[in-house]
């Protein structure tokens, strides 16, 4: 699941996962937001609906991250006129501060195994008293991923050490494709002398 995976997939066309639209309850969450001047990640970006939402909303600080290079040259033209950043990067290499991380089908695409480090670095990219807000899955998937699934119980063992859980819930307002399958999430991360032990 390397750059060419992720690329061939976009050539081809097999993005089951593309809802054509902002996720709703990721838009529920932005329009909540007051702060238009908060920075803003979205690792995994795919076609971006969420960070076009933002800039239609006039957030000044939105960067996105993919590693697919047929995907990041088509953002790079979408997003030419707008103050949308979007870097062809890996997350788990990419250094930055934010006020709040996005998660919108990347955790899913990302092998299983690498979930501790997934935890640990978006620790490290959130500012004290930022957040990490965006949509799980909360089912298993009968074919090996991705996507990979998960349950609540799970995100509560794996985000616990790093993050105070201020919302871990089933979504009342998810896309019609995924009605009883997504929780909303909305972490923020322990400070630093907190999670100590955990490095």
């Amino acid at each position: 699941m390397d750059s060419q995976f992720w690329n061939e997939r976009y050539i081809s066309g097999e993005t089951g996962w593309d809802m054509g639209e902002v996720s709703p309850p990721l838009k529920a969450y932005i329009d909540q937001i007051t702060d238009r001047d908060l920075r803003i990640l979205i690792p995994g970006g795919g076609n971006s609906y969420e960070a076009a939402y933002l800039a239609g909303q006039a957030f000044s600080d939105v960067t996105v991250l993919d590693i697919a290079p047929i995907l990041v040259s088509r953002l790079k033209e979408k997003f030419a006129r707008t103050r949308v950043k979007v870097l062809e990067e890996d997350f788990f290499n990419h250094q930055g501060s934010y006020d709040l991380v996005l998660e919108q089908t990347f955790f899913c695409a990302i092998d299983p195994s690498r979930r501790p480090d997934y935890v640990k670095h978006m620790y490290e990219l959130i500012k004290p008293g930022g957040h990490l807000a965006g949509v799980l899955f909360n089912r298993p998937f009968p074919k090996a991923g991705p996507p990979f699934g998960g349950t609540e119980e799970e995100y509560r063992k794996l985000f616990t050490p790093y993050f105070d859980i201020k919302t871990l819930q089933g979504c009342y307002n998810s896309h019609p494709a995924r009605q009883g399958y997504e929780l909303f999430i909305n972490f923020m991360p322990k400070l630093k002398t907190l999670c100590e032990d955990f490095y």
